[in-house]
């Protein structure tokens, strides 16, 4: 644990980051969007009522809103910090001498990937004072509040280890960065896509009778987050998913299980090919 917390690559990666005032700068106009999207969507609820005052019931909409969004914000700045973190070095021809260093291939990825989660992380914590709007009107618990936090990082951690990888596997940054976003996009509007088109496929299967046992919805929906985590806010929604594919295995599960295997063999194979020339000994 020592090594690790005095480990030069993470504090270097950590000052560079947070040293710079266009970080600070992002994190500014992030909490400005989140901040004005906020009041829209308490403006537009009070005008679509013809009433001054904000209906406590839409609360639990607002905070499902502001957690889709700020998912959406936060998957699509992943790519962004994550994608260039080897290609760059290796660009600026600093990755031969950072890899004559002591430090181990797994110690750079461990480094590179903890400093820019560590930026989003604070991204995070710095839009809570904008929950407690949500929780001045009620309607939302605690308890879901701290599970959606969790799957905030959990979602960050895997798709930033897709980045990592393709920082790896791809020398140019702009290529890399392309590809990262691709993927992003395959797993979250091909996904949605796919999921729609296969579920009306079910139900035309079945001839309007959704009772069936036709899976493939499920499997495309298991990789899409904003499904997730809309399942996890709203029950219902797992439960219809059900009636269409006949799997009653919770979709949080299912996706926890299949990213921690795409998160796990992503490091492996990011850590293999950052020396892909050298022997062990």
């Amino acid at each position: 644990m020592k090594n690790f917390t005095l480990n030069p690559v993470l504090n270097k990666e950590l000052t560079l980051r947070f040293r710079s005032f266009k970080s600070y700068l992002g994190i500014l106009f992030y909490l400005l969007a989140l901040g004005l999207i906020i009041i829209g969507f308490i403006f537009i609820e009070t005008i679509a009522y013809g009433q001054n005052f904000f209906r406590p019931s839409a609360s639990r909409e607002m905070f499902m809103f502001l957690s889709a969004l700020q998912l959406g914000l936060v998957l699509f700045i992943t790519p962004g910090l994550t994608a260039g973190v080897i290609s760059s070095e290796r660009e600026k021809q600093t990755l031969n001498i950072l890899l004559t260093t002591t430090q181990s291939s797994t110690s750079i990825i461990v480094s590179k990937l903890v400093s820019s989660v560590a930026y989003l992380m604070l991204l995070i914590a710095a839009s809570l004072p904008l929950y407690s709007i949500v929780f001045l009107f009620g309607g939302i618990s605690p308890g879901q509040f701290f599970i959606t936090a969790g799957f905030y990082l959990f979602s960050i951690i895997t798709f930033g280890t897709i980045g990592v990888l393709v920082s790896t596997l791809i020398r140019r940054t702009i290529i890399a960065m392309v590809t990262a976003y691709s993927i992003l996009l395959f797993l979250t509007g091909g996904t949605t896509f796919l999921t729609v088109l296969l579920s009306e496929i079910s139900y035309g299967y079945y001839g309007g009778n959704v009772s069936g046992f036709f899976p493939f919805p499920y499997f495309t929906a298991m990789l899409n987050p904003f499904f997730v985590l809309i399942s996890v806010l709203e029950p219902s929604f797992n439960d219809e998913l059900t009636q269409y594919t006949g799997i009653h295995f919770p979709l949080w599960a299912a996706f926890l299980i299949s990213y921690t295997i795409i998160a796990a063999a992503s490091m492996v194979i990011s850590i293999k090919k950052l020396r892909p020339n050298m022997q062990r000994g």
